[in-house]
């Protein structure tokens, strides 16, 4: 059997392209325990999410969570299906579509975009393969991840890493770590705000919540905990908001372990208990809505808040397709491919002449005896 897969057909008159490859999280292929049990696994098999011991996780995995847990996340999946399919990968696949044509008014040398996910469909390796098969020589891979972890950019990193082990014609890669603290970025969440309030007044409090990681990882050397802490200053500077004004937690706790404090849930209670008349939650470390945000924080979260005695409650939803989240990409990429790609400011492509280079490319080529 061949150490290497196969290459895409190629022929010396070929152009040559730039790649983007976005990166999200994954999804389900649909809201039924049949299709979360092999996303389950993958997600939860993945060393940089669960680091207990392989032989123990393993018994615990598969003799308990992968038993129980895919039913239940079903039934919570199936709260958030639409018509278009899961959250998640709707908005990533009209990111992903705004985000080509924004770059297109930019770009004047040839490059291509695709998605990818770290666990689930469209997978890492399609991604991938798609930008060879259009012939992308070089790659810059944007998570979808404002705030470094781990557990989620490096995890990402990883699965690029796997796939280009198994590639005998390995393209130039470039990585953005993070943008947890970009202008762009912070303005896009800010504006999104201004303009929930325009609509619905101010709050009394505004709760930023990130998605939780255990307190060990900081003690390791994980740089999460401290990219949201600054994300959430940044923005609450950016909406003119006192220390009192705001808040910042974290969500998604799993297992018994201690994980990053202040709990969104306890917060929410503590709120709830002294009869905060309204509360909005934002969730800055989410580009698209998802099964975390739309049912746990917009449904769960509100009953856990109002139960408590709280007011009222609005969950202010993800960048999604926001425009001017389209256009905080669009310049973090441009950032990041500056000397590959061909702009406004560096001149202007000249197709005809790209062409007949790559045509007498093929001819030199064939004069020393290739057959393409």
């Amino acid at each position: 059997m061949a150490y290497y897969n196969p290459e895409p057909p190629f022929s010396h008159g070929d152009q040559l392209k730039v790649g983007i490859l976005i990166a999200n999280l994954g999804t389900p292929d649909a809201p039924t325990a049949k299709a979360l049990r092999p996303y389950l696994r993958q997600f939860l098999s993945d060393t940089r999410v669960v680091e207990i011991p392989r032989a123990i996780w393993w018994f615990i995995l598969n003799g308990i969570i992968l038993l129980i847990r895919p039913k239940k996340s079903a039934a919570k999946y199936a709260q958030v299906w639409t018509n278009e399919g899961s959250p998640l990968l709707v908005h990533a696949q009209k990111q992903t579509q705004l985000l080509r044509g924004f770059l297109a008014q930019k770009i004047k040398s040839p490059f291509a975009i695709e998605l990818g996910m770290r666990y689930g469909n469209p997978s890492m390796q399609s991604a991938i393969e798609k930008l060879k098969t259009q012939h992308c020589d070089r790659i810059l891979v944007f998570p979808l991840y404002p705030q470094y972890a781990a557990s989620s950019t490096a995890s990402s990193f990883d699965s690029v890493w796997r796939v280009l082990l198994k590639m005998r014609n390995m393209p130039g890669i470039r990585t953005i770590r993070s943008y947890h603290d970009h202008p762009a970025y912070i303005a896009a969440l800010a504006k999104s705000v201004q303009a929930h309030w325009q609509i619905n007044g101010k709050p009394s409090k505004l709760v930023m919540s990130f998605h939780g990681v255990p307190k060990v990882h900081l003690s390791k050397g994980d740089p999460y905990h401290c990219a949201c802490q600054k994300t959430g200053r940044l923005l609450a500077e950016a909406l003119d908001l006192g220390k009192d004004d705001y808040v910042i937690a974290f969500q998604s706790r799993f297992g018994k372990q201690e994980w990053l404090k202040p709990y969104l849930a306890a917060t929410l209670e503590d709120l709830g208990k002294k009869k905060t008349k309204r509360i909005d939650v934002i969730c800055p470390g989410f580009s698209s809505d998802c099964l975390e945000t739309l049912e746990e924080i917009a449904m769960e979260g509100k009953e856990i808040f109002t139960h408590a005695g709280g007011g009222e409650y609005h969950y202010i939803p993800a960048l999604n397709e926001n425009e001017d989240w389209i256009h905080a990409m669009t310049e973090i990429a441009l950032e990041n491919l500056q000397g590959w790609v061909t702009t406004d400011s560096f001149g202007n492509w000249d197709n005809a002449q790209a062409k007949k280079e790559a045509e007498m490319s093929k001819l030199r080529a064939q004069a020393l005896g290739a057959k393409q």
